[in-house]
């Protein structure tokens, strides 16, 4: 006895009640084909596909192609420095990470709708090739703010000859060296931003030892102290700018 047997049994079982009937009758597949066509611009299941690829990836792709990586790691640093183990919160951070890098991110995004994703939607061009047209906006902006040394690197672990221009480097290799350099500069960023703050701590702690408050830990007098000189300063916005003005 095969499946449409069982279920034709079951709704005569139930009595006669038709919902019932009807719901429990063999249904046929859907008439959507997961074939790739002859046409450049794909099915619309393919491009489902493609979407929810890309969907899937997003995490990723957010942290290895935008200054993401470096902005969070600079508001960690930050509060790490003020003494705030929990304020702001990681979701906070992260969301204020995510709203300046599509800050950064637009124009970047723009040339690459305008020259992949406009062909692609008309038709004009696979997938494929919509992915190639609109790497080279992308590989612009990353190729900005590499570090020589860092894309040396991955060219001699690759084995590959330095190309004569900068467009000519495989993305395989961009990538990795971008993310590098994108760690490093937002280490140098964070170290910077330690130092006043660690003198605060230093100046708290040498004053609490030498009056003999060696019970008080000294970080509850520098906690707020940092607190207040950071917000007298205006510190958030100078952060916000001078990282903003790094990528100009």
């Amino acid at each position: 006895m095969n499946w449409q047997q069982v279920l034709s049994a079951a709704a005569l079982i139930l009595g006669g009640n038709s919902a019932w009937a009807t719901a429990l009758r063999p249904r046929h597949a859907s008439g959507l084909n997961w074939t790739a066509p002859a046409g450049a611009g794909g099915s619309v299941p393919w491009n489902i596909v493609v979407l929810l690829t890309l969907l899937t990836l997003l995490p990723a792709l957010l942290v290895a192609l935008t200054p993401f990586a470096r902005l969070l790691v600079v508001f960690h640093f930050l509060r790490q420095a003020l003494g705030t183990t929990t304020a702001p919160s990681n979701q906070t951070l992260i969301g204020l990470s995510l709203v300046l890098t599509y800050f950064l991110m637009q124009p970047v995004g723009t040339a690459i709708y305008q020259s992949a994703v406009v062909p692609f939607e008309k038709g004009q061009v696979p997938v494929l090739e919509a992915v190639e047209m609109g790497t080279p906006p992308l590989r612009h902006f990353m190729l900005k703010y590499i570090r020589e040394k860092d894309l040396g690197l991955f060219l001699e672990l690759a084995q590959v000859p330095a190309p004569a221009r900068a467009e000519d480097v495989p993305m395989r290799i961009v990538v990795p060296a971008y993310i590098l350099s994108e760690l490093k500069t937002g280490f140098q960023i964070g170290a910077a931003l330690f130092l006043p703050f660690l003198v605060i701590d230093l100046v708290v702690a040498a004053i609490t030892t030498s009056i003999g408050m060696l019970q008080l830990p000294p970080v509850v007098i520098s906690t707020p102290l940092k607190l207040l000189l950071f917000v007298m300063v205006d510190g958030w916005n100078l952060v916000v700018g001078s990282l903003m003005k790094s990528f100009a």
